[in-house]
């Protein structure tokens, strides 16, 4: 398993709370039971919201499905990050390709900064 810790500790998650981010949450094309072990392996249990969406509803639904068959894994959810306010997705920003770099906390924190308050 590649080390998620980066995405899932430490000042990411200080400074978004420090924003008045109220959860932060990760969703997965997966069963509850990995998203329990991913987040014990990760350090995340107890810091992020771990939401599985075991036969890809919401993914479809959000119209984030990636089609990963090729390398064996099946359907998955493309990385992203969303700012949400009262159910209401005030910012959606996908990962244009593998890595970080619309999603991280620094980006989402930034965007945050420039729409202004709630």
């Amino acid at each position: 398993m590649r080390d998620p810790n980066p995405r899932v500790r430490g000042r990411g998650i200080r400074a978004l709370r420090a924003a008045g981010v109220d959860a932060i949450a990760c969703l997965s094309v997966n069963d509850p039971y990995v998203m329990a072990a991913w987040g014990d392996a990760a350090g995340a249990t107890g810091k992020v919201d771990l939401l599985a969406d075991g036969n890809g509803e919401l993914t479809r639904a959000l119209g984030l499905e990636v089609d990963r068959t090729a390398s064996g894994m099946g359907q998955r959810c493309r990385r992203f990050a969303a700012v949400i306010e009262d159910g209401v997705f005030l910012m959606l920003a996908v990962e244009p390709d593998r890595g970080v770099t619309v999603c991280g906390a620094e980006h989402l924190l930034e965007a945050m900064s420039e729409s202004g308050p709630g």
